[in-house]
């Protein structure tokens, strides 16, 4: 059957007739478990950056820092074949059976970080588990997410699709922000020191009652009336994955769905969400708390806007929200980044406007690639030194041929690498080695980030929606966890992290977001030539 394929209309009646009590159950009690298991997913990312000196060799910083995310980025790696795992194997049995199984392996994951002991207690095991242990919540949220708003939209009615699958869009922002208010409640209710020695662990080990809570609420759902009645019918696909990948319709449609419109809402979410609170923490060099607490506020306020443009989207259609939200995003990203520099470390951005540091030597030029900083991020030459200090606290530099390294700072020049003189010249020159919390505009700040997550829920809002209904229903669950994974897992995923390589690699903190502009511009351009508009489809 052709993705171009519909059920037939009993199907809908069916749907139609369901009482709408019964369909805000489902909703909740689908919504509430899809949260705990973003929160779990999230809770890493999180403290990402708190993990690089926990986890990894302390002997480099911004190499630390660089693998926290690489080992963040991991989980993404396995969401494509969890999709396709998963997919199939609720194209099979059923959606219900299928997202019970994900959520166990989540939990289990999760906790495990919570108990894993450091690199100072069991050395290289520990980041070695810590990747094991990514890769399978990476797995399990690869089915998850696929399955939950296909279940979802096989219980909603034509005309309100968008608004009712936008309360399975909001989860991942909820459970970020659930995972943010557990670490705000964790730092403030004890010292740094006891939050870096032990109370880190609270956000992940408090993740089994979520679990036991979320198990028990899922058991309660019922399966899917659409995928019921093509059960009953005789009509399952018999191999889901050999459909949608090996037929060219599916297929194209799969790569359509990914490069015009997914693609371009996997880094809008991700950059806006978490690079944002990186760029907060390690270059602006804004307390933790302060940051979490900006972005808290921004997320709470722009979350309703998810629902708010599902609902939009039966009204006049989902494609061109998307792919708008998707062109803003291209030209405003960059902008609005510098207005955080501005607004929440302004002594920074008057350092960085009136100087730059000059790195000369060979070993400069041969570093400067940005595969070496993402795969060799840990060399110890004078120079990979120099760019790891100066990136770390966001010194704008620029490479130099020659002979020899040395390091040039207005009039004053250093030969080699000697980082205490020049941290006292750059002190010295202006550079703050902390934000002040009494110069930063706390309104402003909140209104940047308010601006990044709206933009990701005009993308993100109608898109579960539309790819429900790209896909007929026999290969449903494992179309749609296909096209968001392989666009969330591979490109969205490691957003952060090639963001924060090309700075080290090119000595210029807004450089990285040049791949998010790249993929959010490229998926308005394909969208509007290739992305066929889904909102008055039958399922």
């Amino acid at each position: 059957m052709s993705a171009q394929s519909v059920m037939p209309a009993p199907a809908e009646s069916q749907l139609s007739a369901q009482s709408s009590s019964e369909t805000r159950r489902v909703v909740l009690a689908a919504a509430l478990g899809t949260v705990f298991e973003w929160y779990d997913f999230f809770i890493y990312g999180t403290l990402a950056a708190f993990f690089g000196a926990l986890f990894f060799p302390p002997s480099n910083e911004t190499a630390a820092f660089l693998a926290s995310l690489a080992t963040f980025g991991a989980g993404f790696v396995l969401r494509p074949f969890g999709a396709l795992f998963f997919g199939r194997l609720g194209d099979l049995v059923g959606r219900k059976v299928t997202f019970l199984i994900t959520m166990l392996i989540m939990g289990v994951a999760t906790a495990a970080v919570g108990l894993l002991p450091t690199f100072a207690q069991i050395g290289w095991w520990a980041p070695i588990i810590l990747v094991t242990l990514r890769l399978l919540q990476g797995l399990a949220v690869g089915g998850e997410f696929g399955g939950a708003v296909t279940y979802v939209a096989e219980h909603a009615g034509s005309g309100r699709r968008g608004f009712i699958t936008s309360w399975i869009q909001i989860t991942a922002t909820g459970g970020l922000l659930l995972s943010l208010l557990a670490i705000l409640i964790c730092r403030n209710s004890m010292s740094p020191e006891a939050f870096a020695s032990w109370g880190w662990r609270i956000p992940f080990v408090g993740s089994i009652g979520l679990l036991l809570l979320s198990l028990y609420i899922r058991l309660k759902l019922h399966e899917s009336p659409v995928f019921k009645q093509m059960q009953s019918e005789g009509r399952t696909s018999k191999n889901p994955i050999k459909e949608v990948l090996g037929e060219k319709r599916n297929l194209k449609t799969v790569l359509i769905a990914i490069f015009g419109a997914v693609a371009g809402q996997a880094v809008i979410w991700y950059t806006g969400h978490f690079y944002s609170l990186y760029f907060m923490t390690n270059t602006l060099k804004l307390d933790p708390s302060t940051a979490y607490i900006y972005l808290t506020i921004g997320l709470v306020l722009a979350t309703p806007f998810f629902v708010v443009f599902g609902w939009l989207s039966d009204c006049i259609g989902r494609k061109w929200i998307i792919l708008t939200g998707c062109a803003l995003s291209a030209i405003l990203f960059i902008p609005i980044f510098n207005g955080l520099m501005i607004y929440g470390n302004p002594r920074l951005a008057a350092f960085r406007a009136n100087h730059t540091v000059a790195l000369q030597g060979a070993d400069c030029v041969a570093d400067q690639s940005i595969v070496t900083q993402l795969f060799s991020p840990a060399k110890t030459t004078p120079c990979s030194k120099a760019k790891s200090f100066l990136s770390a606290n966001a010194v704008p530099y620029t490479v130099v041929p020659g002979d020899g390294f040395g390091l040039r700072l207005g009039d004053r020049s250093f030969t080699g690498f000697d980082e205490p003189a020049v941290k006292v010249a750059l002190v010295e020159a202006g550079l703050p080695l902390k934000a002040d919390p009494a110069q930063a505009n706390a309104p402003m700040m909140v209104a940047l980030l308010f601006a990044l997550v709206f933009l990701a829920t005009m993308v993100y809002g109608p898109l579960g929606a539309m790819l429900v209904e790209l896909f007929p229903t026999q290969i449903r669950y494992s179309g749609v966890s296909v096209a968001l994974q392989f666009g969330n897992g591979w490109i969205g995923g490691f957003a952060p992290l090639v963001a924060a390589s090309v700075v080290v690699s090119t000595g210029d903190v807004f450089a990285g977001l040049w791949y998010t502009v790249i993929f959010a511009a490229s998926t308005a351009v394909i969208g509007a030539v290739l992305l066929r508009e889904t909102h008055t489809s039958r399922l």
